[in-house]
């Protein structure tokens, strides 16, 4: 298992929600309407605690939005919620003057527009500020349950989960979500020693913010 310290899930924490601000922009756009995102928790877990996770906390199906990524670190990136909110986040994009069946028929290309906005906005802020640069694939949209939704297709045993929580509101809707980082430990640990380097940068920039508990502070 890869461990952050506490120094370093704080920046990682803070450059995803500036990722995850700049995709509520794009999507405010879209909709006509404020967005708001936020990731207030960041996590390392096993592919089987995150599945378990999503199983418990949610009963009915779930829906992601997948888009692998390549540079330094590779993975999977996934935005992930209840299925019962997909309709929702379709009808505010595609706007109110559609027919159900019509929000039916455009619902897979709005979700990965979606899952496009935010999962770029996070990947591209994040290796921008970690000097690096991601090839990111074309968005594919994914139903079943965690297990399903979370299983690993290149047979990878080591693989685990960079799991992080959402809140987002769009057009007054509370909808839940999920941003998970399926990388190997290789993955990880290349990560994390950007991460590093970035905390250093930081620190030798202002040297009053090393060692503080708070963290670096990130314009």
């Amino acid at each position: 298992m890869v461990e952050l310290t506490d120094l370093e899930r704080d920046a990682l924490t803070e450059l995803v929600n500036m990722g995850v601000g700049r995709a509520a922009t794009h999507l405010s756009r879209m909709v006509n309407d404020q967005v708001l995102l936020s990731v207030p928790t960041v996590d390392i877990v096993s592919r089987q605690e995150a599945s378990d996770f999503l199983n418990a906390r949610e009963r009915s199906g779930l829906v992601a939005v997948e888009q692998q990524f390549h540079g330094s670190f590779d993975g999977r990136a996934m935005l992930i919620f209840p299925e019962a909110n997909s309709l929702e986040l379709a009808r505010a994009v595609l706007g109110g003057d559609l027919t159900l069946a019509e929000i039916v028929d455009l619902e897979q290309d709005a979700l990965a527009e979606i899952g496009n906005i935010i999962l770029n906005g996070c990947l591209v802020v994040v290796a921008n500020a970690l000097k690096d640069r991601l090839t990111i694939s074309l968005p594919a949209v994914l139903r079943g349950d965690g297990a399903n939704i979370l299983k690993d297709k290149a047979g990878s045993a080591d693989e685990l989960v960079l799991f992080l929580y959402i809140d987002f509101t769009i057009r007054s809707r509370s909808i839940r979500g999920y941003i998970a980082l399926l990388m190997g430990v290789s993955s990880l640990e290349s990560l994390q020693l950007l991460i590093h380097a970035f905390i250093e940068d930081i620190a030798s920039e202002d040297p009053t913010s090393a060692g503080t508990p708070h963290g670096p502070q990130i314009a």
